[in-house]
């Protein structure tokens, strides 16, 4: 093959859609939403006011909690503009009233350059009134988009479900109805929407837990075709669903509080279930070790359970924090309420909306410490991220707490980024992208 065939070929194997490589986070905390990218190291200590280990900073308007997403040297955000300025509040409460700003907003899709953070391009996917009302700690654009290189989907709460090209030209979108995922147990509180799509071999994944007419969907990512829906009888959520591979084929995995599970890929049939748990779901699934690790926090229990991939049937034990065939190990009360837990080699990290950390054996769930990041009464909402040595994790007030994976706790250092923070980072060649309320900041190594 002469040289210019064979560089050729490269070039089109590298735009093949769902061609990624090392360093692509294409979809919220990165394939399989593991969180983890070791394949190079992120600077421990920066100072975003001097500029060390600032690799860039640029402005996003609006508020929004959607977090970025990186495909080869792009970087994908979504946001929501209003006419005024959102207020935020941030903090340990318990206040379930809806925030008032039901102004006109645009929901809009910026692409950045990976290396420099300039705007490539920004283009709106629906201008109206919000048709449901935000959580005061929440936001109108939540969800984070997902990209298989070629397309940037992203559900856009309930404006709809919204696909882009590379270009940023609006290929289709499509209606899901109202995705009011409030208070159960007081519908008129409006939290808005939460839950992040994924694209697996050409499909997008949809988990639509709300108050009324529950689903789980399959859309075809080139023409939003509906593939299947499967309906759900759950509370509403703010959960992911996570895309695993058991005995050669993918399975869908979904947290609940009535009705966590796993689905057929094919055709969205009902494989196992499982009861019980927090009344309010928020973390993703995530998959390590044959096991797929699920938590909720808010009510009675606060589990925190490792369930075999190859589970089948109902596999709800007798009281949460039990074990049988399909639950490997499980705790009572050791789960976690907003973050989405990480894996990263022998070890799982769960950290409390309180900061209290908490590390397990990943294979038998034994518990090597339980601390907390920090005394006072910083909320931690965004999840952490890691390279694979270290932990970052940051607090709504924007602290970011860097922690050794080890099975010794300590703090190695405290980052302050300026602004709150309440979207969770992303990790691509060496940086750590990190969404504060006005911002998109990339921090690495300085050249």
């Amino acid at each position: 093959m002469n040289n210019a065939l064979y560089l050729a070929t490269i070039w089109v194997v590298l735009w093949l859609p769902g061609a990624g490589r090392a360093g692509d986070w294409p979809q919220f905390r990165g394939p399989q939403a593991s969180g983890v990218d070791d394949a190079a190291t992120i600077p421990v200590r920066w100072d975003v006011e001097s500029g060390r280990n600032l690799r860039w900073k640029t402005p996003v308007p609006g508020l929004a909690h959607a977090s970025p997403i990186v495909w080869q040297e792009r970087v994908y955000v979504a946001t929501a503009v209003g006419s005024e300025s959102a207020e935020l509040k941030v903090g340990l409460y318990g206040n379930i009233v809806s925030a008032e700003d039901q102004d006109v907003h645009q929901w809009r899709v910026l692409a950045l350059d990976r290396g420099t953070g300039r705007v490539l391009w920004d283009r709106l996917g629906h201008e109206g009134m919000p048709k449901v009302k935000r959580h005061p700690k929440a936001s109108h654009c939540n969800s984070t988009p997902a990209t298989d290189g070629a397309r940037v989907v992203a559900i856009l709460g309930s404006e709809g479900l919204f696909c882009f090209g590379r270009d940023g030209a609006l290929l289709w979108k499509r209606d899901l109805g109202s995705m009011d995922a409030g208070y159960f147990a007081v519908p008129s509180a409006q939290w808005g929407f939460g839950s992040s799509p994924v694209i697996h071999q050409e499909r997008v994944i949809v988990q639509c837990d709300v108050q009324t007419n529950s689903f789980l969907a399959a859309f075809d990512v080139r023409d939003g075709r509906e593939i299947w829906r499967a309906a759900r009888a759950d509370v509403p959520t703010w959960c992911s669903p996570t895309v695993a591979t058991v005995q050669g084929r993918p399975r869908v995995l979904v947290n609940g509080w009535h009705h966590t599970g796993g689905y057929d890929w094919a055709d969205g049939r009902e494989i196992w279930r499982l009861d019980g748990g927090g009344d309010i779901p928020v973390p993703t699934p995530v998959v390590a070790h044959g096991l797929a690790y699920f938590t909720s926090a808010h009510g009675r229990f606060r589990p925190m359970q490792a369930i075999r991939l190859e589970a089948v049937g109902d596999i709800t034990p007798e009281a949460v924090g039990q074990t049988n065939q399909f639950i490997a190990w499980a705790h009572a009360r050791r789960g976690n309420y907003m973050q989405t837990p990480i894996a990263v080699g022998e070890l799982l990290f769960s950290c409390f909306d309180n900061g209290v950390l908490t590390c397990f054996d990943a294979r038998t769930g034994r518990v090597h410490y339980e601390e907390r990041l920090r005394a006072g009464g910083d909320g931690f909402t965004a999840s952490p991220v890691s390279d694979g040595r270290h932990l970052f994790f940051p607090s709504e007030t924007g602290d970011v707490y860097v922690v050794p994976v080890t099975n010794r706790f300590s703090v190695v250092s405290t980052n302050r980024m300026g602004e709150t923070v309440m979207a969770s980072g992303a990790l691509s060649g060496g940086n750590l992208l990190l969404r504060t309320r006005g911002h998109l900041v990339a921090i690495g190594e300085s050249p």
